[in-house]
């Protein structure tokens, strides 16, 4: 539901299709340039509640620079080749798959593990859903992690992205066997 100025409530609207038409600008999946030292691959697949893939989608990504740092500077539409803004912006191929050049993010604190915020836009969504996609090196930041432990062995799983020969796989599944958890932010 949205919220009105008057504070009533509506319904939310159903998104796209539309985004690869209106949304997807120069550069908008390379946070750095693609083979650039440091550089890493987020790939994946987004699933509808069937298992098919969703051609249809959009997923973007926050990020903390690898010293763990927030960025914080403008530019993120308007890529210069040179600043790290830490966000994202990918659209979905005809076969579901996405993917991001990007640094990998470092522990925003302490003993954190290191995360991707991720927000998935996808035909037939009322509003967009909020998930984490952790990187699987730090097995003991993972462990120690608040919303990692929170959860169930299984369903944990489904927010830690696979090494592979690639860079890393994060599979987003919608609903169905193997959901990706989402997030629920208060007053929303």
């Amino acid at each position: 539901m949205n919220t009105t100025a008057s504070g009533m409530s509506t319904p939310g609207q159903t998104v796209g299709p539309f985004f690869h038409y209106g949304l997807p600008y120069d550069g908008d999946r390379d946070l750095v340039t693609p083979g650039s030292p440091g550089s890493i691959r987020l790939h994946g697949t987004v699933y509808d509640g069937n298992g098919a893939p969703v051609q249809d989608s959009l997923i973007e990504i926050w990020q903390a620079r690898p010293d763990g740092t927030v960025p914080q500077e403008p530019g993120s539409l308007r890529r210069d080749g040179w600043t790290f803004t830490g966000f994202g912006r990918a659209s979905t191929s005809r076969d579901g798959s996405f993917y991001f050049s990007t640094l990998a993010p470092g522990a925003t604190e302490p003993g954190a593990a290191p995360f991707f915020a991720v927000t998935v836009f996808a035909r037939g969504l009322l509003d967009r859903l909020f998930t984490r996609a952790y990187l699987p090196e730090d097995e003991a930041a993972l462990a120690a992690d608040p919303l990692l432990s929170s959860l169930e062995p299984e369903r944990r799983r489904t927010l830690v992205a696979e090494k592979d020969e690639q860079g890393y796989r994060f599979d987003i599944r919608l609903q169905g066997e193997d959901e990706t958890v989402f997030l629920l932010f208060p007053g929303r």
